[in-house]
């Protein structure tokens, strides 16, 4: 029988950036292209693309705008690029031209508590429901209507989220998070570590994770031999 070998994946991510879960799924399909069956673990951490964000949030194309002086034209085109790579993937994006953009800090509150007290089976179950609230239906994820919609329909209870939307140490937690993963270099997502240790930026396509995986595990196993052999 060939032996399953255990993986830690964690991803720095926003909930409302589409290369995020464009990413996620590069992950997911590279991890059935192993020489080796993998069983990873996925863990989610929160970067704020838009902290500063008001409460109504704003038009994207009108953001892309702002931000990165897009054309109306560009946004058209790089919504398209990203509908067909997620449609490829299995990840349909909605067709919303009245899509905004929103301040995702209350999700992420709700994604590390959950990933704290319930593991990461279900903070993964929560992050994907959220990429399609917000994505394939349009939603304002920054609601508290909204989040414990999406929290409920995962199997979270919803008196235990309302006090993970209220708790000011939970906040102080997102923040000194967030804060970390800045000091680091992170400064755009997604940002994908692998086995702890090798960070991949982007999007990468399904390959190039599957390369650098086989690389990584190949490591562990020549570390772990050199171990054995000291000893």
């Amino acid at each position: 029988m060939v032996e399953t070998i255990p993986l830690r994946i964690d991803i720095v991510s926003d909930v409302v950036c589409p290369w995020c879960i464009i990413g996620y799924k590069q992950v997911e399909k590279a991890l059935t292209m192993l020489d080796q069956p993998v069983e990873a673990s996925i863990w989610w951490h929160p970067f704020e693309l838009n902290p500063g964000m008001s409460s109504e949030g704003q038009d994207v194309t009108e953001h892309l705008a702002q931000k990165y002086g897009a054309t109306p034209e560009q946004s058209k085109a790089n919504r398209q690029r990203i509908g067909e790579l997620g449609a490829g993937l299995g990840f349909e994006f909605g067709r919303h031209d009245n899509r905004r953009i929103y301040n995702t800090f209350k999700a992420h509150k709700m994604l590390r508590r959950v990933a704290e007290e319930k593991g990461w089976r279900e903070q993964t179950a929560l992050k994907l429901a959220l990429f399609a609230a917000y994505f394939q239906n349009n939603r304002d994820v920054s609601n508290d209507e909204v989040l414990l919609d999406v929290a409920e329909s995962t199997g979270l209870e919803q008196e235990a989220v309302v006090g993970w939307l209220a708790d000011e140490t939970l906040s102080e937690e997102v923040r000194s998070e967030l804060a970390h993963w800045r000091e680091n270099n992170i400064t755009g997502v997604p940002a994908i570590i692998i086995d702890q240790r090798f960070m991949i930026p982007g999007a990468q396509d399904a390959q190039t994770f599957a390369d650098w995986i086989g690389k990584i595990l190949v490591k562990r196993a020549e570390a772990v031999a050199e171990a054995h052999a000291a000893t």
